[in-house]
Formats: structure tokens, sequence, C-alpha cells
């Protein structure tokens, strides 16, 4: 079975929203080094419709030595929209031809990589309310954004969760894994 992750840099007050606006110069090697080995293990991802239109809008245009850009426009993207439609412009995209949740199950059961949620707050909720999330990582960062969307909202469920991985980096970064508790 294939493994969904999921990475989203976050502020320690837990915002999640557009960390080019609180990420400084907190972004080290050893984070740079922790996104290209999780890269390494992935061949498709998961992109909701805003984060697909953002993406597409600059990834294709991104510097040819960018390490990020040089994985995201060849790689496979599936997007979950329920207003696109038709063929999608950027190179190797494709709208999710069946429900969320129904097609996350049936692709972990395809063969391939690891497959990667990207730019979708909304996504990473959803699948990991499912089940279908195994490893959701979080790179937080030393500061406080004060405002923003943050990941979980106070009508969540109470969910335990377990400690997969953590590390910190050398700009005090927290790298910290979790996946649903199974117990």
């Amino acid at each position: 079975m294939r493994r969904l992750t999921a990475g989203l840099f976050s502020s320690v007050d837990g915002v999640v929203e557009s960390p080019h606006l609180w990420q400084f110069d907190s972004f080290d090697p050893e984070l740079g080094a922790g996104m290209g080995a999780m890269i390494e293990r992935v061949d498709t991802v998961l992109l909701g419709r805003r984060g697909y239109q953002e993406w597409a809008g600059y990834w294709p245009q991104a510097a040819a030595d960018d390490p990020f850009g040089s994985f995201i426009t060849p790689v496979q993207k599936f997007v979950a929209s329920r207003t696109l439609s038709g063929a999608l412009e950027w190179t190797n995209a494709s709208l999710m031809p069946a429900p969320l949740e129904e097609f996350v199950a049936d692709l972990k059961e395809a063969d391939g990589g690891d497959i990667a949620v990207c730019a979708s707050i909304s996504l990473v909720r959803q699948l990991l309310f499912a089940g279908l999330l195994d490893s959701l990582m979080l790179m937080i960062h030393p500061v406080v954004a004060g405002a923003g969307r943050r990941l979980f909202e106070p009508s969540d469920p109470v969910t335990r969760l377990q400690l997969q991985e953590t590390s910190v980096t050398s700009k005090g970064n927290v790298l910290a894994s979790y996946g649903l508790r199974t117990d």
C-alpha cells in the first residue's frame, strides 16, 4: 500500500497559511534536506483547487535549477475541485475522477511511490479525519504569525495522534511527524 503524506510549514501559534509572510530566514539546510528526502519518495501529488491555481501560475515559470520546481512540474498531479472542469493546463495535472476519499483510497491501493498532499489545508484536514493520511509533518518555525488560517478548527473532533518522528534544525525549526493513533 502506498503512503499518503502531507507537510505544512507552521508558526508556533499554528498558522499554516501563507508561510512566505512569516517564515523569514528560518528556512535552513536541514529543512531543505528533509524536504528533499520527502520528495524523493513521492511520485504523485494531490492539490486542492486554490493551491493548484496558485502553484500552476508560479511553478512552471520557476528557475530551472529550483529543486522544488524541478520536482513539482513534471510529477503526476491530481486536483480536487468542485468548480474546475475539463483538461488542466499544467503539465501532468488532471482533475480527480471520483470523490476525494474514494479516489485517494483507490490511489493508495495502486502501485507507485508515496503520495503527497501539497498546498491544501482543507485536503490535509479531510484526509486526516477520514483516516487516509499516514503521516502529517509540521515544520514549526520559531515565530508567532498572529493572523492567518490554522490547520485545525474549534469544531474539529477530538483526534488522537501518535508522534512518528521529531527533530530540531539549526535555526530552531521543529519538524514533527504525526500519524493517527490506532489503539
